[in-house]
């Protein structure tokens, strides 16, 4: 069984929102370490001044591959690495502005997925096989007219991530997808959704009951719950199953 105690973890994003909360509930959780990055190294010495050396910033810009494959060189000991980093554009599926935006989301939302599972999964497999938990959305599984988009982008990861679960299995690495609804994060404002926000810390608490359970899927809050219950049946059935064994 996998835990969040005494492991070496790094989190996407961690500089604010989901990010941050993972920080701060991993090491509650009993984390030893944790690899912090974001876009600017800069935006995370608030993190550094509460933990002082438990905090490792790295910059981590998922529209710069380079990146990635500099972060891996210097966290070579991380056991779990959490894909928390995305955007959302707010584009309908007709807006002039729909091709461009969803470009943009692809290149951080997929691209940059695709791209952290290759730098890092063989550094979790020399480390005991370890943890990959993506941050997916309620929206990758039902698509919202209004960020169509982005609804399609996570569609697309959550698709990938299914894959790596499948690709990561042989070498020991659990993958968790977490799908959340509108969670209180400046990404969730910027999207109209404040009202049915609830609080960020109720997302990496999911990730940590995952991990433990083994189970693939995350549901961390009201709407996701909801969406769970009733996609259950199906994930257990079809996306968690072997359909190749016959």
């Amino acid at each position: 069984m996998n835990s969040v105690k005494d492991r070496v973890v790094l989190v996407t994003g961690a500089n604010r929102g989901i990010g941050r909360s993972i920080v701060e509930q991993f090491f509650e959780a009993g984390a030893s370490k944790i690899y912090a990055a974001a876009r600017k190294a800069e935006s995370l010495i608030p993190l550094s001044e509460i933990y002082g050396d438990q905090v490792v910033p790295l910059q981590i810009d998922l529209h710069q591959p380079e990146t990635i494959l500099e972060a891996a060189k210097r966290a070579g000991d991380v056991e779990i690495v959490v894909n928390n980093a995305g955007m959302l554009n707010i584009a309908n599926p007709l807006a002039s502005n729909a091709v461009v935006a969803m470009q943009d989301e692809m290149e951080v939302n997929v691209y940059g997925l695709m791209r952290m599972a290759r730098a890092f999964a063989p550094i979790l497999k020399a480390n005991g096989g370890g943890v990959l938990v993506q941050l997916n959305s309620v929206a990758s599984i039902k698509n919202f007219a209004d960020f169509a988009t982005y609804s399609a982008s996570k569609a697309a990861a959550y698709s990938i991530t299914q894959g790596l679960r499948d690709m990561l299995k042989q070498q020991g690495t659990q993958v968790v997808s977490v799908h959340p609804g509108p969670i209180a994060t400046d990404m969730a404002s910027n999207a109209g959704l404040s009202e049915l926000a609830e609080p960020a810390e109720l997302v990496p608490q999911s990730i940590i009951a995952a991990i433990e359970s083994g189970e693939f899927h995350a549901f961390p809050d009201s709407m996701a719950r909801q969406v769970g219950r009733v996609y259950q049946e199906f994930a257990k059935s079809i996306v968690e199953a072997d359909l190749m064994a016959g």
